[in-house]
C-alpha cells in the first residue's frame, strides 16, 4: 500500500513528471531517521547513496547534506563540497522532494556570501528539477532579508510551462513578501495580469481577501 502511494503521489506514471523513479516503499520517517542516524556520513558515502536506483536512498542522502550544511560546525570546505556535489550529480536529484531537502541549505546558504550567477543558468535549464533548484535556493537569502535575487529568478520563471515550478515561484513569492509586502505589490502590479494562476495564487496566501481579490481580479481580466 505504501509503495502504491508513494507511486501516486510523487506522478511516476508514463508521461508523469515522476516518470521512471522507483520507490521501495519505505516510510519517509524511516528515511530521516536513518539519516539523522548516519549525518555524518562522507562525500563517498553519500555518492554512493545518489547512485541508488531507489527514490529512498537518494532522500536520505539529500537530508544528510542539508542536515551537514546547516551544522556550523561543518567547515566550509565541506560546505563547498556538498555544493558541487548537488550540482554535479542534479541528474539523481529528479523529483520535487529530493529538490527541497538540499535546494535552500546545501545551495542558498552556500550561496549567501558569494556571487549567484549559477541561480539564473539553473533557471533557464531545460531540466525542471534544476529550474527548481533556482527558486527555492532564494529562500536562503529571504531569511535574511536579500530578496533582488527572488524577484529576479520569480520573474525568469514566469513563462515556465510546470505547474511544480509555479508552486515554487509562488512560494517564494510569498515569502519574499512576508519580508517586503510593498516589493511584492510592485512585482504583482507589473505580472499578475498574465502569471500563471497558481504562482498567483499562491503569492497572495498572505494578503487580506479585498486586496487578494484585486489581483486575482487583474489575472481574470486576460484569461482567454
Amino acid at each position: 500500500m505504501e509503495l502504491q502511494k508513494y507511486k501516486r503521489y510523487f506522478k511516476t506514471g508514463p508521461g508523469e513528471y515522476g516518470e521512471g523513479d522507483v520507490f521501495m516503499g519505505v516510510r519517509m520517517g524511516q528515511v530521516f531517521a536513518l539519516a539523522k542516524e548516519f549525518a555524518d556520513m562522507d562525500l563517498a558515502g553519500i555518492g554512493e547513496l545518489l547512485d541508488e536506483r531507489f527514490h529512498e536512498p537518494r532522500a536520505g542522502a539529500m537530508r544528510i547534506m542539508a542536515t551537514q550544511a546547516r551544522d556550523k560546525r561543518t567547515p566550509d570546505r565541506q560546505r563547498q563540497a556538498l555544493y558541487e556535489l548537488y550540482l554535479r550529480r542534479h541528474d539523481r536529484i529528479n523529483d520535487w522532494d529530493l529538490v527541497d531537502l538540499g535546494a535552500w541549505d546545501v545551495v542558498g546558504r552556500w550561496l549567501v556570501d558569494k556571487p549567484r550567477s549559477v541561480l539564473d543558468e539553473l533557471a533557464r535549464s531545460s531540466n525542471m528539477w534544476e529550474r527548481r533548484t533556482a527558486i527555492l535556493a532564494t529562500m536562503a537569502f529571504i531569511r535574511i532579508a536579500q530578496l533582488d535575487d527572488t524577484f529576479r529568478i520569480a520573474e525568469l520563471l514566469l513563462g515556465d510551462d510546470q505547474d511544480l515550478i509555479h508552486k515554487a515561484v509562488g512560494w517564494a513569492l510569498r515569502a519574499a513578501g512576508d519580508s517586503d509586502r510593498d516589493r511584492l505589490r510592485a512585482f504583482l502590479d507589473r505580472h499578475a495580469a498574465t502569471m500563471p494562476r497558481t504562482n498567483l495564487r499562491y503569492a497572495l496566501e498572505h494578503f487580506d481577501d479585498p486586496e487578494r481579490a484585486h489581483y486575482m481580479g487583474l489575472r481574470k481580466a486576460v484569461t482567454p
